[in-house]
């Protein structure tokens, strides 16, 4: 009997926590995005979904994208590096990096000194943005 318990306990915990890191709640994203509009804007390439700021690069098709590569926006050197060393985004990435940009960085290139031209950090409700922005991208 107490064979059992363990490995369900296991898998129940397991099942609990990794949602938490990949998924997110599109509708409380959109919600949430409000406070990313006055850097960024959604764009297509014939639509403005979201009008925003343009401090930041457009988020259309973000998910998917290698980072550091939004064709005529200029990027800090370290965004660029992990792009160049094969960070794509993806929803679990994208929430860890609105969560803490500069931390982020410095975890994905192995450099204490890496850091974003980011500076907003969201605690709470990245995955939610990360799984709105999802949402513009194939």
């Amino acid at each position: 009997m107490t064979s059992h318990v363990i490995p369900a306990l296991s898998l129940a915990l397991i099942s609990v926590a990794l949602p938490a890191l990949a998924d997110g709640d599109a509708a409380n994203g959109e919600k949430e995005f409000r406070k990313c509009k006055s850097c960024h804007s959604i764009s297509s390439s014939d639509e403005n979904l979201v009008k925003g700021g343009k401090t930041g690069p457009n988020l259309y098709g973000v998910v998917g994208r290698t980072a550091g590569t939004y064709e005529g926006f200029k990027y800090g050197d370290d965004i660029v590096a992990a792009g160049e060393a094969g960070l794509v985004w993806d929803q679990a990435k994208l929430a860890e990096y609105i969560a803490d940009p500069k931390a982020f960085l410095q975890a994905t290139l192995d450099d204490k000194s890496a850091k974003s031209k980011m500076t907003f950090k969201m605690a709470k409700g990245a995955e939610d943005v990360a799984a709105y922005l999802a949402t513009f991208s194939e």
